[in-house]
């Protein structure tokens, strides 16, 4: 088995600082890529792990609640290495949107949408029309159990974006896989996150446990090597699947 099967693959990352993403940024380095770490605030890790990766690690600022600061993004990440072989639209935002709160409805619904799913629309379209060029390409998107049984009362919005982003990536796949652009979605669960953390401290590990089959909290290196693999290109004809990753907590 080769020990780095994505050499010499460029692999863009949003929100590839903390949580999820940084793991998804040190196993795809890992396994040979070289990785675009993208960030919105925490420049100290996202810089930390540029420096770690040397050569094939390159990081780059954009908010993407700014459709300008989106192009930016793409661009720069174009032209470190001239091409984008994947794309892992990985950054999110889980926003509040109460139904009794103008504000935080209002706030919660432009939130979720521009984060959760025109920023990672936009970098959709920005890598088809790139991969189009190359003649071939992989996007994943990270999806949400969500997307297939919605959220709580309180994340209304959250979930809402997360079943759009879930269509898109079926979209896509239908309608470039004759252009060998494949996309993917994955639906997580819990994951053992800062976020994740924290609610665990607050009511304890044995409660949030408890009630999850396999008993722990996903690991987010789980995510990560799904996402290694789907990299390598070696399953075209799954795409437009969505992968569940939730220890068996949501079943379809």
């Amino acid at each position: 088995m080769c020990s780095h099967p994505l050499k010499g693959k460029t692999v863009l990352v949003t929100g590839a600082s903390k949580g999820i993403g940084l793991v998804i940024a040190k196993t795809l380095f890992r396994d040979g890529a070289n990785v675009i770490i993208h960030y919105s605030s925490n420049a100290t890790p996202a810089l930390a792990l540029e420096a770690e990766f040397g050569e094939r690690g390159f990081a780059i600022k954009a908010d993407l609640s700014k459709s300008d600061e989106i192009q930016t993004l793409w661009r720069s990440a174009l032209n470190w290495r001239g091409r984008v072989d994947v794309l892992v639209n990985n950054a999110g935002v889980y926003v509040s949107s109460h139904i009794d709160d103008d504000n935080d409805w209002r706030t919660g619904w432009d939130t979720n949408l521009q984060v959760n799913l025109i920023a990672a629309a936009d970098l959709c379209r920005y890598s088809i029309q790139h991969f189009e060029i190359m003649g071939a390409g992989i996007i994943i998107n990270m999806a949400s159990r969500s997307s297939h049984r919605g959220d709580n009362a309180e994340h209304l919005a959250y979930g809402a974006a997360k079943g759009g982003l879930l269509a898109l990536t079926k979209g896509i796949a239908r309608g470039f896989a004759g252009k060998n652009i494949l996309a993917y979605a994955l639906a997580p669960g819990w994951v053992r996150t800062e976020m994740a953390e924290a609610h665990i401290a607050k009511v304890g590990e044995d409660a949030v446990c408890a009630a999850l089959p396999m008993k722990e909290v996903t690991p987010p290196i789980d995510i990560a090597e799904m996402i290694c693999f789907l990299a390598t290109g070696k399953v075209r004809h799954a795409t437009g699947s969505t992968i569940d990753i939730t220890g068996a907590d949501y079943v379809r």
